[in-house]
């Protein structure tokens, strides 16, 4: 999976909790999901994590005679 395909499940995730779809019942399951606060940081690595893929991790070196 991509990193952008990532960055968009968590961004429904995320859509689905504060809509108020945290917790639901299906059938005699009970299933919960995570809490927003562990959303939002994933949220901001993958952020981190797609610029610099985008970027090409391309580093600048100066060098000064001294």
């Amino acid at each position: 999976m991509t990193t952008q395909e990532q960055l968009t499940q968590i961004n429904a995730a995320i859509s689905a909790i504060e809509s108020g779809a945290q917790e639901y019942s299906i059938g005699s399951r009970r299933l919960k999901r995570p809490d927003l606060s562990v959303l939002y940081q994933e949220r901001r690595q993958l952020q981190q994590q797609l610029t610099q893929e985008s970027a090409g991790d391309t580093f600048v070196a100066v060098f000064d005679r001294r």
